[in-house]
């Protein structure tokens, strides 16, 4: 088990230190955890948008229904189109909307 009992103090002056609050903030992560993650030779993102799980989630269900479908298709060597294409379209849908929340930058206005 891995322990951290080995304090560490140091000091920044208010820029760096406000610039250092903003960047954990962003993160969503301790203070800890981001410094450790820099030392670790990694940058830490920012947090992902609130609706980031739940669009997760939903893309998951429909990996299992397309998933479901393939198994359907090899067992009975048969594809059950519509509800392929219904899926697809759920999955393409999915994929965009989770696009503009992460990726795309956001509209001002």
């Amino acid at each position: 088990m891995r322990k951290r009992d080995v304090p560490f103090l140091f000091r920044l002056n208010k820029e760096e230190a406000d610039a250092f609050r903003e960047r954990v903030k962003k993160s969503g992560i301790s203070q800890e955890a981001y410094v450790r993650q820099a030392i670790m030779g990694k940058t830490p993102r920012d947090a992902p948008p609130p609706d980031y799980y739940s669009m997760m989630r939903e893309l998951h269900k429909i990996g299992n229904n397309l998933n479901q479908i393939a198994q359907k298709a090899h067992t009975l060597n048969v594809i059950d189109v519509q509800r392929y294409d219904r899926d697809m379209r759920k999955f393409d849908e999915a994929v965009r909307l989770i696009t503009e929340a992460v990726i795309l930058p956001e509209k001002t206005g």
